[in-house]
């Protein structure tokens, strides 16, 4: 008997028939831009944050929201662990953040001005958005982690400025000219 071998390959480089090429699904992916936000709580050992760019709301009743932090993620555990997080979404401006928290900085809370005794977990100043919320569930999905979080308090800001944006592999903002809201077509989102 002859031993296994690799399912054969396309001679163009396509992967095996039923699999995906994960370098082409990054590719695509990186098309849909997304909101940038820092996701942080309190532990007993302080506080801990991480950048996320898969954050979105599940449900309004009960209102719910999840993010998926890497699955051996220090800090996506450290969240779970603690029972309650503040998601923090992130302004046009608010770059620096994103990359201190998105890195292995050993001083994240050092970036930006951060209200560290915040309920939930430390809050962001000037962020246009925040929502407190307890851990609903946490569960692996393939090689990330989700959290789904039940929300508490939201708030958001005075909605002068635009978020920060990530598309493409590439830091962002919305251009004013063009992101204006143009209620020629009503559509409700949660209708669906």
């Amino acid at each position: 008997m002859n031993p296994p071998t690799d399912p054969p390959t396309d001679p163009l480089g396509d992967p095996p028939a039923g699999q995906v090429d994960p370098a082409a699904f990054r590719h695509v992916l990186g098309h849909v831009p997304t909101s940038v936000c820092v996701v942080t709580t309190t532990t007993a050992r302080g506080p801990v944050g991480v950048t996320v760019g898969s954050f979105t709301s599940v449900s309004l009743d009960p209102p719910l929201v999840v993010f998926y932090g890497g699955l051996r993620s220090a800090s996506a555990r450290a969240i779970v662990d603690a029972g309650r997080f503040r998601v923090n979404v992130l302004a046009e401006d608010q770059h620096e953040v994103c990359a201190a928290f998105a890195g292995r900085a050993a001083d994240r809370f050092g970036t930006g001005t951060w209200d560290l005794a915040a309920p939930a977990g430390p809050r962001l100043d000037g962020a246009l958005a925040w929502l407190e919320c307890d851990v609903e569930d946490s569960y692996p999905a393939g090689d990330h982690l989700a959290v789904v979080g039940r929300v508490r308090h939201p708030e958001a800001a005075d909605g002068r400025r635009g978020p920060l944006v990530f598309q493409r592999g590439r830091l962002s903002r919305l251009d004013p000219a063009t992101a204006r809201h143009t209620p020629t077509h009503p559509f409700d989102w949660w209708g669906i």
